[in-house]
């Protein structure tokens, strides 16, 4: 009898994973942006700024569709 290791995923499976966590992970990053000088002045450019209305949820878009990708690839076959 073999003791054959079998996972869920493969090696390039994992690293697309991985690939899309960090792309996600940057966008959520950016999206929180930085803080204000002075917390009673309301400054419309730093919350509505176009790294964090736009860029920002493209990025995590984007990292959801390479995880996507990463679960549904199927590994070459060996033969």
């Amino acid at each position: 009898m073999e003791n054959k290791n079998i996972t869920l995923f493969g090696k390039e499976n994992l690293r697309w994973m991985i690939i899309g966590a960090v792309v996600i992970i940057l966008g959520l990053f950016l999206m929180a942006g930085g803080k204000s000088e002075d917390p009673n002045v309301f400054s419309v450019n730093e919350v509505y700024g176009t790294m964090r209305i736009t860029v920002a949820p493209i990025l995590i878009m984007v990292g959801l569709i390479i995880e996507i990708f990463a679960i549904m690839k199927k590994e070459k076959s060996k033969s």
